[in-house]
């Protein structure tokens, strides 16, 4: 049968495509902001860090909110505060003044991810990891298409905010389109006193300090290339600038296809637990082989792996299985899943920034360390995971 969700769910999808534009939006303008803000590439990425800044903010709150008062709230409360967010940085003079708004897309991204996926997972209870995976396609595809357009606009020499008014344009469009679409009723409270007898030993146990670590990691892993991916090309394997700006693209496709062979694949009863450990892994190797031989072949064919693999929706699907694990409450543990991984996008942008300053390969050999910290972390959870299901 038809779903009735189906067209709430297209735009709630589209929103994480100008999302995906968003998260690398500054890093794919960075020349053309410094310049305006009178600043170099690591005050840039100072400003970056902002985000996670307003993620960590509101998301635990949003998310308790989100099962409390209902997800559209969120989801229109997320795109109107990222309209915000393009309209300063457009009008931003200074650092300063661009950080505050910078803070405010932290926020909207807490929003809709508070919003989204609890409203998708209750949209479709029968293959929640699928409908959660289908974000990364959208945010891969606004990762893929922005790099194109900041490309053409500096080879046409045009004005770098057509970006940023585009983004603003798709928002207040979905906007209207989604006002009246039906959300499904959240089913937390029910949940809450079914399993309040049975799940209280996990709440301080192993599986939650691994997912709360996995979260923070798999943000980071994936974060920090889609911010340096384009300086490690053209600093360190001194690929002209449009080849280098293409590299986000090729990572934007990985992840893209990543999406389609992950949700056949769970469709085909495969655990989104088992992808956790097999896409950490790939993703530790294919880092460190782009670590280890910087050349425009080898990051070319690393970035199209490492966006498959660390890209591809590992994230939404880390969030799955918690939520799987901890049902009391799907709000609530988006909160948790995304605070530590809004950690992560408030830390790493500080850290790679100083390192940009020595070497643009330190970072990509940071992300090496980080991807196998990933690994090692999603085997406990494999573990823990399989422990669970054979004791209910």
């Amino acid at each position: 049968m038809k779903n009735k969700y189906m067209p709430t769910a297209i735009g709630l999808y589209i929103n994480y495509f100008v999302h995906g534009m968003g998260v690398i939006i500054l890093a794919q303008n960075m020349d053309a902001l410094a310049s305006q803000w009178g600043t170099d590439n690591a005050g840039v990425a100072i400003v970056i860090s902002s985000l996670g800044i307003g993620r960590l903010i509101v998301l635990m709150v949003s998310g308790y909110l989100s099962d409390k008062f209902g997800r559209r709230p969120f989801v229109l409360l997320g795109m109107l505060t990222y309209i915000l967010f393009f309209i300063g940085i457009l009008v931003s003079p200074s650092i300063a003044v661009a950080y505050i708004f910078g803070i405010l897309a932290g926020v909207a991204n807490s929003f809709l991810d508070s919003g989204t996926y609890p409203a998708l997972m209750e949209s479709f209870p029968e293959s929640p990891g699928t409908a959660n995976v289908i974000i990364k396609a959208f945010i891969s595809a606004g990762q893929f298409a922005l790099p194109l357009m900041v490309g053409f606009i500096v080879s046409q020499n045009l004005w770098y905010g057509w970006t940023f008014v585009l983004s603003i344009a798709i928002f207040i469009i979905n906007g209207i389109y989604l006002y009246n679409k039906p959300f499904p009723k959240q089913q937390a409270e029910q949940v809450d006193d079914i399993v309040e007898e049975k799940e209280p030993r996990k709440i301080f146990s192993i599986e939650g300090v691994a997912f709360i670590l996995y979260g923070y990691v798999s943000q980071a892993t994936f974060y920090l290339v889609s911010q340096w991916l384009t300086k490690y090309g053209s600093d360190v394997a001194n690929m002209g600038d449009t080849s280098s700006r293409a590299l986000i693209s090729y990572y934007s496709v990985g992840s893209l296809l990543c999406v389609f062979v992950t949700s056949a694949l769970v469709k085909k009863k495969f655990q989104p637990v088992t992808f956790l450990v097999g896409y950490t892994f790939i993703s530790f190797v294919a880092l460190l082989i782009m670590w280890l031989f910087p050349t425009a072949l080898v990051c070319t064919i690393g970035a199209f792996v490492v966006g498959f693999s660390a890209a591809g929706g590992v994230m939404q699907l880390g969030l799955t299985v918690m939520a799987d694990m901890f049902p009391s409450g799907k709000g609530k543990v988006t909160g948790i899943f995304y605070t530590a991984g809004s950690i992560a996008s408030f830390t790493i942008p500080l850290v790679t920034g100083q390192l940009s300053k020595t070497n643009v390969a330190n970072i990509i050999l940071l992300d090496v360390g980080i991807a196998l910290l990933g690994f090692l972390l999603a085997i406990v959870i494999f573990i823990r995971f399989k422990k669970d299901r054979r004791s209910l």
